[in-house]
C-alpha cells in the first residue's frame, strides 16, 4: 500500500536530502542554483530552510511595489519579497516553476525570496570565479561563469538580510 505523504514532510525531504548532499562531500561543494528573473544565482543550503511552492499571499498596502506581501507558515509571518522585482526588474510571473526560498531562522528575520525557478546543485569550483563587476550590491559575494559562459552570481543571504535597502519595506 502506497504510504501517503504531506506536501510539507516532501519539501522538508528535499531540502534535507539537498543539503545531505552537499555537506556529504566537501571536495565538492554545491549549492542551490536558481533563476530569478533573468539571472542566475548560488545560494548556500544552510541560509534557507525550505524551498515551496508560491503560497496565497496577503498583500501589505503602503509596501515597495518589490514586497510581494505575508505569508502564513506553521503559525509564523514570512516577509515575500519578489528578489528580482528587488533587483530592479520586472515583476516575476508566478508559475507552476516558481519557488519560495524561506532564509534560514539563523538571520534573525522570518522572510521568504521569491525565485523563477530552481536550478538543482551547482558546484562553484567548476566554474570560473572572475572579478565582481563594481557596481555589484554588497549582497553578491562571488561572481562565476560556468562552461557555457553564463553569468552566476552567489548570494550572500546574512548581507542582503541586513541591508537596510531590503529591510525598509515601507514607502518614503
Amino acid at each position: 500500500m502506497a504510504r501517503k505523504i504531506s506536501l510539507r514532510a516532501f519539501h522538508e525531504s528535499v531540502m534535507a536530502k539537498l543539503q545531505s548532499l552537499a555537506s556529504s562531500d566537501k571536495a565538492n561543494p554545491s549549492k542551490l542554483g536558481v533563476q530569478i528573473g533573468s539571472q542566475f544565482w548560488l545560494v548556500n543550503l544552510s541560509d534557507i530552510s525550505e524551498a515551496l511552492p508560491i503560497p496565497k499571499l496577503t498583500p501589505v498596502p503602503l509596501a515597495q511595489s518589490w514586497f510581494c506581501g505575508v505569508a502564513n507558515f506553521r503559525g509564523n509571518l514570512y516577509s515575500i519579497v519578489d528578489f528580482s522585482h528587488f533587483l530592479g526588474g520586472i515583476p516575476t510571473q508566478f508559475g507552476v516553476d516558481c519557488r519560495l526560498l524561506l532564509v534560514h531562522q539563523k538571520f534573525s528575520v522570518n522572510c521568504g525570496i521569491v525565485v523563477s525557478r530552481m536550478l538543482g546543485l551547482r558546484n562553484p569550483e567548476k566554474m570560473q570565479r572572475v572579478e565582481i563587476d563594481g557596481e555589484a550590491p554588497l549582497w553578491v559575494a562571488a561572481e562565476y561563469h560556468d562552461e557555457t559562459g553564463r553569468r552566476w552570481q552567489e548570494l550572500n543571504m546574512q548581507v542582503l538580510t541586513g541591508h537596510a535597502q531590503f529591510l525598509n519595506v515601507g514607502l518614503s
